[in-house]
């Protein structure tokens, strides 16, 4: 097999899947007519300046807006203000943001039209409280959601029914004026109404759900938000809501579009490529465990795949924090991967979040491979001890292979690309 360096292919791998999402491509294909009266563009998420700055470029006719976006990941707009915020935990710039974003959308006419951009992140950038409640609960809501190890519908679905923006109600306020969003979506299963909680597209998610999943993952939230969530009052906006009735949503983009592209980018290069799914959840280091028992199988019986083959995946792991360490869920996958794997030549793996950002630091994500647990141990880390302490980001970067492409203008999910020579 002439493969080039492993992690220059991996690189060229996660560079196709990003590239298939580019909003410069994805929103022009999307527009919609132009209206009557005046077009507003709205959105929220670490994707959304980019596809304002793809959409202004692309829109034949005068437009105004706002869009949040998380700090650093601006983009240059004319028309169009581009305000930042913090992420993954809520701050006051969020909360100004979402204030304004809903006061730009009050008073219109049925002759108008509202453009939402809408991308993964959105959830945090938009903190809302409902009455009764404060930013500090919303934070507070937040940091449990993100320690709970709970898959991604149902934090939303929780956040949504603490807001006064999210599930709905952006656009419920919007009304009569016409909204259709463009949603890029890092959601397992791409339902449009879970990105960013659906700001503008309500979902059937009830209260009892929200509550149903606070105690199946033994959330400790504020007694003000349980007795909010708790009261009718909570209640968000059903899709069958007539304020909803003219609008549209188009998914422009997806965890799945973005491996078929990848898996193009492989064949191209010479390697055959296989898709397991685009919506994989579960705990991080249990789902590296599954993907390095298939890596192993595939090298040492050249089943269920022949080698030489590479293995793709995408959707959203999560984390159970059972530490104050240092790391992301594409990082603590790799690394239990990377134990998993430990002395076997010839599989090499890159897992990394499509915009650029895994957790907290700056990295998307990091390279693993036969080799790295021994590499560790040389730099004076014991791996299984950086698991357990959620400490992904020290191990890797200990040894220098932490993958750090910057912020992409777009956010798919987690792409996990294995490479079994």
């Amino acid at each position: 097999m002439t493969v080039l360096d492993p992690k220059s292919f991996l690189t060229a791998i996660f560079n196709a899947a990003v590239a298939a999402a580019d909003p410069e491509r994805t929103i022009r294909d999307h527009l919609p007519a132009r209206p009557k009266g005046r077009t507003i563009v709205i959105g929220a998420g670490k994707g959304s300046a980019q596809m304002a700055a793809a959409f202004e470029k692309a829109w034949d006719g005068p437009i105004e807006g706002l869009v949040v976006t998380r700090y650093g990941y601006g983009a240059k707009c004319e028309r169009i203000e581009i305000i930042e915020a913090a992420h993954p935990v809520p701050d006051a710039a969020g909360l100004e943001a979402s204030r304004r974003l809903l006061a730009k959308v009050q008073g219109l006419t049925a002759d108008d039209l509202v453009v939402a951009l809408i991308s993964g992140g959105g959830s945090a950038l938009l903190p809302s409280p409902a009455e009764g409640l404060t930013l500090a609960d919303e934070i507070a809501v937040n940091e449990a959601l993100l320690a709970s190890g709970a898959p991604i519908a149902a934090m939303n679905t929780i956040r949504k029914h603490v807001s006064t923006i999210k599930g709905g109600r952006l656009a419920a306020t919007a009304w009569p004026a016409k909204v259709v969003s463009l949603v890029v979506s890092d959601i397992p299963g791409d339902n449009p109404a879970l990105v960013a909680s659906g700001p503008t597209v309500p979902d059937r998610g009830s209260r009892q759900d929200a509550l149903a999943s606070i105690a199946a993952y033994g959330m400790k939230l504020p007694a003000s938000v349980m007795a909010h969530i708790n009261a009718p009052a909570a209640d968000a906006p059903s899709p069958d809501d007539e304020r909803f009735s003219r609008n549209e949503v188009h998914l422009i983009a997806s965890a799945g579009v973005s491996l078929e592209a990848a898996a193009v980018e492989a064949k191209r290069q010479g390697i055959e490529a296989v898709i397991l799914s685009d919506a994989i959840e579960g705990e991080a280091r249990e789902v590296g465990g599954v993907h390095a028992a298939i890596a192993r199988e595939v090298a040492t019986r050249n089943r269920p795949f022949s080698k030489p083959v590479l293995i793709l995946s995408g959707g959203e792991t999560t984390v159970t924090l059972r530490a104050k360490g240092k790391g992301g869920r594409n990082s603590e996958f790799l690394l239990a991967f990377a134990i998993a794997v430990n002395g076997q030549e010839d599989i090499h793996a890159l897992a990394a979040d499509t915009d650029g950002i895994d957790g907290s630091e700056n990295n998307a994500g990091a390279f693993a491979d036969g080799s790295t647990v021994s590499r560790m141990r040389a730099a004076g880390v014991d791996a299984k001890a950086m698991l357990a302490g959620n400490n992904a980001w020290t191990a890797f970067n200990a040894v220098g292979d932490l993958f750090v492409p910057g912020p992409t203008g777009t956010n798919v999910n987690d792409l996990r690309a294995v490479l079994v020579r």
